[in-house]
């Protein structure tokens, strides 16, 4: 074909394209069928407080082609990774709801947990700045129980309808698919600034919560408010939490940047081999809890998906733990299929008329639509309940019940009105007859347009290590953004939360520093110490270890991996080869791993072994001086002894080991209470103070 053909079959290709190619520059929003919508920030509600009407056709057009937008992985949450396990009660609940596995805490309750990221695909990294989905699947004898929640108590957005708007704006830029699971691009950071009501999640979501040191390690929220309701008819307020038995921490930055290319199944790999070694997770589930009588007693409104209730105003209860003790048998036949929806509960659950929750209840039955292949989905082993299922829904794709007789029907006779419905005390399940009065409106209650108060709550909250990690993720993201007009409108909202985080901002991105921010009001309480990663759980369980010994290292080595293991840490020998490596009194130890294979990077502290022919070795190793280095600079614990002390210290270039997290011994005396020390700075994860 000569060239001219070939330009010739190009321009035809091109012509062809044009008639579907389109321009929304200047035009006016319309639905798919050329309706202009007059109205597309919030959902038709009855009243402002009021549920979300199934009348709102814009909103179900919108909601209904977003779903089924992406076939066949996941819209968000694509890439995920699950446990098995069981939730057990600490007391009886029946004060709160009837929820029959809230009850008895004789009764281990099956658990499905699948933790996610929210923007990359199934092939991104795990540790991406991002917020992480946390789910709970209970498989309780009433039925399906699902938390869909995340690792963070509230969302950017307060209404459902802009649910498709948040995630265009961040997942990759469609002119060019770039970039993958990261938010540090101009349509992610337009959409934050035309947009208010993402101030406080946006503090969350460039704070060290949003890069988990692993999924054992984050907080879980239902992020809604739900109702439970008692056996009287008595109804409670409720938001849900899982709160992990060690802790919540976090990797640095820099961490999970070159982590993402050394291992970027670091968080599902860290999981999978928790479970595998006995070290089982563990979260315990708390309730905050609320009497409808005082539900306009706060300064914020408690239905707002974008507030959270601070601890100190509504302690969280903890009512019962979660314990994950088994890894799938098949990702994709688990993992992969599983199907969670915030509409699964039993009797003594109930919903609030929170918009962006009442939106939720429609689109995850919708989405698996597409997903799962039809309406079939809830027969998957993983997603079908443990109680017996009858009803007369009958055929459809992949339909795996065989139903026998004629009738598929209700009301019947010819099968004596068989499957008959359940009275309340028989265990039906009976919405809360809330009282809904207000007129058909498409608006934003006044309670809802605080957008500030709990940002600067945030923020108040934090500690200076923590704030200078938040203002540094600022002006990484921010830096990132090409149109100047992006990058100033951020700054412009940030200074409604703290000038002194909008001057730092502005001044490494290279705009203009308002001269004053929104009148805004201050947040009650003033702030709260629940919000700090730095008053959470420290311990040295399951922290991994890594152990550079090469052959010939010295007694003391042996001690100090006993003391790790008594303490519940993991250490791991990183040598010159892999196998057995020799000691000097003739002991033995298996390295798993070389510096080849590793990286100081996957593990949280570094113990350098003693013993010149060891230490010799080692020290011929061109990237074991990085090991080193990159610890330190980490903020790491590093231990070492005698020859181990002297490499530690050529290594990092410094004269003086006596450094906030590094922990020496060079003489006998000093060997003998080196062990605890050693202990004692693992648990504190990481130093802050030291001077890099």
């Amino acid at each position: 074909m000569s060239e001219k053909d070939m330009n010739l079959k190009k321009d035809a290709k091109d012509e062809q394209l044009d008639s579907f190619r389109v321009d929304n520059d200047g035009q006016k929003l319309t639905t798919n069928q050329g309706l202009k919508v007059s109205e597309d920030e919030f959902s038709l509600k009855a009243g402002e407080r009021g549920p979300t009407l199934m009348e709102d056709f814009h909103f179900r057009e919108k909601m209904t082609h977003f779903d089924h937008e992406r076939i066949p992985e996941r819209v968000v949450h694509a890439r995920g990774f699950g446990a098995h396990g069981y939730f057990e009660v600490y007391e009886p609940l029946t004060e709160l709801t009837k929820a029959g596995f809230l009850q008895d805490p004789n009764v281990k309750t099956p658990v499905f947990v699948r933790f996610s990221t929210v923007a990359g695909s199934r092939g991104s990294a795990d540790t991406v700045r991002d917020v992480r989905g946390f789910s709970t699947k209970f498989y309780t004898e009433e039925g399906i129980v699902d938390i869909v929640g995340n690792n963070m108590p509230v969302f950017f957005i307060q209404d459902a309808i802009k649910f498709p708007d948040f995630i265009h704006a961040v997942k990759p830029e469609p002119h060019n698919e770039i970039p993958q699971a990261a938010s540090a691009h101009d349509t992610f950071w337009d959409f934050i600034a035309n947009n208010p009501e993402t101030a406080h999640m946006m503090m969350w979501h460039l704070s060290d919560r949003a890069l988990p040191r692993s999924f054992r390690m984050m907080e879980g929220f239902g992020v809604h408010t739900f109702r439970l309701v008692n056996a009287e008819g008595k109804a409670h307020f409720v938001k849900f939490h899982w709160k992990p038995v060690l802790g919540v921490h976090s990797l640095v930055w820099d961490e999970t940047q070159k982590i993402a290319g050394k291992d970027p199944d670091f968080h599902r790999r860290d999981l999978w081999d928790a479970i595998e070694t006995g070290n089982y997770p563990e979260f315990e589930f708390g309730l905050q809890v609320i009497k409808e009588e005082d539900e306009f007693n706060f300064d914020f409104d408690i239905l707002d998906p974008t507030k959270l209730w601070p601890e100190e105003l509504v302690p969280v209860r903890k009512v019962g733990k979660m314990t994950l003790n088994r890894n799938t048998d098949n990702f994709f036949s688990e993992t992969e299929q599983v199907a969670f929806h915030p509409g699964h509960v039993v009797p003594g659950i109930d919903f609030s008329n929170d918009p962006l929750l009442q939106g939720r209840l429609f689109s995850y039955t919708d989405t698996q639509l597409t997903r799962l292949g039809g309406p079939n989905f809830a027969e998957i082993p993983i997603n079908r309940p443990i109680a017996p299922v009858h009803n007369n829904q009958r055929d459809g794709m992949h339909r795996m019940t065989i139903n026998r007789g004629p009738v598929s029907y209700h009301r019947n006779g010819m099968a004596g009105n068989s499957p008959s419905t359940s009275t309340p005390s028989e265990g039906g399940y009976e919405h809360y007859t809330e009282r809904v009065d207000g007129r058909k409106v498409q608006a934003r209650s006044e309670s809802f347009k605080d957008f500030y108060s709990q940002a600067k709550l945030f923020w108040n909250s934090m500690s200076d290590v923590e704030k200078k990690h938040i203002t540094s993720a600022f002006q990484f993201e921010l830096g990132k953004v090409q149109r100047k007009e992006v990058r100033q409108s951020v700054v412009n909202l940030l200074m409604n939360i703290d000038t002194t985080l909008a001057a730092s901002v502005a001044l490494k991105i290279g705009v203009q520093l308002p001269e004053a921010g929104e009148e805004t009001k201050n947040p009650t309480p003033s702030d709260s110490p629940a919000l700090s990663m730095m008053n959470t759980i420290f311990s040295a369980k399951t922290r991994k270890i890594a152990i550079i010994a090469g052959e010939g290292f010295d007694q003391a080595t042996t001690e100090v991996i006993k003391a790790l293991k008594k303490a519940g840490a993991m250490p791991e020998v990183v040598s010159d080869r892999l196998g057995p490596i020799s000691g000097q009194g003739g002991q033995s130890i298996e390295a798993l791993h070389t510096f080849l294979t590793s990286d100081s990077l996957l593990f949280d502290a570094i113990y350098i072994a003693g013993g010149k022919e060891g230490v010799n070795l080692i020290a011929s190793e061109p990237d074991a001086k990085d090991f080193v280095r990159e610890a330190y600079k980490h903020f790491k614990p590093i231990g070492a002894v005698n020859e181990g002390a002297a490499f530690l210290q050529q290594s990092l270039a410094i004269e003086d080991l006596r450094v906030p997290g590094i922990v020496t011994a060079r003489s006998t005396e000093e060997l003998s209470g080196f062990d605890n020390k050693f202990v004692e700075a693992v648990a504190a994860h990481r130093f802050w103070d030291r001077k890099m």
